[in-house]
C-alpha cells in the first residue's frame, strides 16, 4: 500500500500541539535493521527546536540514499541534541530483534545530551521507564522528529554495514547492506557465515 505524502505542515502537526501546550524537548526516535541477516539494529533520537524545519526530511525508506546522505548533515547541524543506539547481532540473537529494537531505540534516547520531555517513538511498541512517550504508527511518515530520526539511523547503519564490507568484501554488504538479497543469499550459500550473521535468521545455508 502506498503511504500518503505529508506536507511539512503536516509533519510538524504533532510537534506544534506538544509545543503549543509547553513540552519543550521532544525526542523523536527509530530504528533501522531489523530485517537484514546480518549486522546490528541501530537507532537513532533526534531533539530539534521549536519550529524548526529541514525541506526535504521525510520517510528514509521513501528516500534515495543519495537524498538521505544529503540531509543527515543538515539534520547534524540543526538538531540540538542526537542520540545513537546500537544492539549487535550477538544480542539480536539472544533476545530476538523485536526486543533489541526497542533495547536500541532506549539506548539512542539515554545517549542524549539533553533530557527528553517527551519521546515520539515510531511503531506501537516502545516503551521507557523514565521518560513520558507516545508510539505512533507510521510514525516516520508522519512526525518530523521521527522522520529525522530515520534518516540518521538509516545513514549511521547503512555506513557500520559500508565498514564490515572491508572487514567481509566476499559478502557484497556495502550493497545490500546486509538484507537478504539473492546476490547475499548466494555469498551465503558459497562461503557460509561470517562472523556478524545472525544467527537467529534463517539463511538457508551452513554455518560457520
Amino acid at each position: 500500500m502506498r503511504r500518503t505524502k505529508y506536507s511539512m505542515h503536516d509533519l510538524l502537526r504533532i510537534e506544534q500541539a506538544y509545543w503549543n501546550a509547553g513540552v519543550e524537548h521532544i525526542a523523536g526516535v527509530d530504528e533501522a535493521g531489523r530485517g537484514p541477516l546480518a549486522g546490528p539494529v541501530v537507532a537513532a533520537a533526534v531533539i530539534f527546536r521549536k519550529d524548526q524545519t529541514i525541506e526535504g526530511v521525510d520517510d528514509s525508506k521513501k528516500l534515495s540514499a543519495k537524498r538521505r546522505a544529503e540531509l543527515f548533515p543538515l539534520i547534524q547541524q540543526h538538531a540540538l541534541a542526537i542520540g545513537i543506539g546500537i544492539v549487535g547481532h550477538e544480542v539480536i540473537d539472544k533476545i530476538n530483534i523485536y526486543h533489541a529494537s526497542i533495547l536500541a531505540m532506549q539506548k539512542a534516547i539515554d545517549e542524549l545530551p539533553i533530557r527528553p520531555s517527551l519521546v515520539l517513538a515510531d511503531g506501537n511498541s516502545f516503551w521507557h521507564e523514565r521518560y513520558r512517550y507516545e508510539n505512533i504508527i507510521d510514525g516516520d511518515a508522519r512526525c518530523f522528529t521521527i522522520a529525522a530520526a530515520s534518516i540518521v539511523a538509516k545513514v549511521t547503519r547503512d555506513q557500520l554495514m559500508e565498514e564490515y564490507d572491508r572487514l567481509y568484501p566476499d559478502y557484497g554488504f556495502a550493497r545490500h547492506k546486509g538484507y537478504g538479497t539473492r546476490q547475499h543469499r548466494e555469498a551465503i550459500q558459497k562461503y557460509g557465515t561470517c562472523e556478524i550473521h545472525r544467527r537467529s535468521f534463517n539463511t538457508n545455508a551452513s554455518r560457520r
